[in-house]
């Protein structure tokens, strides 16, 4: 088949206008792109963002004298818009409460005119006391046998002690593996149908007496105990080995 020359120069044309239309959006394409990732955040403002978060909310939440505070900022998405704020980052939440697990943080640059929203996680941890090693049920706790660890608050709900006084001389009442916080259950200061040393105080007197508690007790915990001489039932505070406190 011969074709004449103006059917040829069309043919080439048209080519010609599709390759420059597939070209015009490759560029286009490129250049969108290129736009892109120029205003994406650096690694150094995304560190700086998530600083600024983790910052405010060690910060800003209560917490007890003894305890200790960790934040942690979730991973943010690289292309994020952000720039280097000339002034320093703006951050605001909802009220902090230690019991809160997570919060999500406002962080934003005003004069720049960009907000990220930045999730951070809270870890609260408090101090406890644990067994250093097998602590068999019987056996009477000395200062070799325990430690104070710090203890995130909340992964441990139940009640523990804080202070190694509280459980030195204790009576372990199950078996206690190395690294187990002591739990108000697995011990007695005073321990149930034990002979102890009631002191009753009046005023500036003191008399002490002989007794038998008649249940188990911890220190500073209220406990019922009896008068071996005069059989009477009375209430009282552990306060020391085999000694409860009864003020009148």
């Amino acid at each position: 088949m011969i074709y004449s020359k103006s059917c040829w120069h069309s043919v080439t044309i048209i080519k010609c206008r599709t390759l420059y239309k597939y070209i015009y959006l490759y560029l286009s394409f490129l250049l969108l792109f290129l736009n892109f990732f120029a205003h994406s955040a650096t690694n150094e403002q995304i560190q700086a963002i998530q600083q600024a978060a983790e910052n405010y909310v060690i910060n800003h939440i209560e917490r007890s004298k003894k305890g200790k505070l960790d934040a942690k900022a979730a991973s943010l998405d690289p292309r994020i818009f952000a720039t280097d704020c000339p002034s320093p980052l703006s951050v605001y939440s909802p009220p902090l409460h230690t019991s809160s697990n997570n919060v999500t943080v406002l962080v934003q640059c005003k004069e720049d005119n960009w907000k990220a929203y930045i999730p951070v996680r809270i870890i609260s941890y408090t101090p406890k006391i644990i067994a250093t090693k097998l602590l068999y049920r019987g056996h009477i706790i000395s200062s070799k046998d325990v430690r104070i660890s710090m203890v995130n608050l909340h992964r441990f709900q139940q009640r523990g002690f804080s202070s190694l006084n509280m459980v030195i001389g204790a009576k372990i009442k199950r078996n206690l593996y190395k690294g187990n916080i002591i739990e108000l259950k697995d011990i007695c200061v005073v321990c149930r149908n034990q002979k102890i040393t009631i002191k009753v105080v009046k005023k500036n007197i003191t008399i002490t007496v002989n007794g038998i508690a008649i249940a188990d007790g911890v220190i500073d915990e209220q406990v019922k105990v009896k008068n071996t001489k005069s059989n009477r039932i009375i209430e009282g505070i552990v306060t020391g080995v085999k000694e409860v406190t009864v003020r009148l």
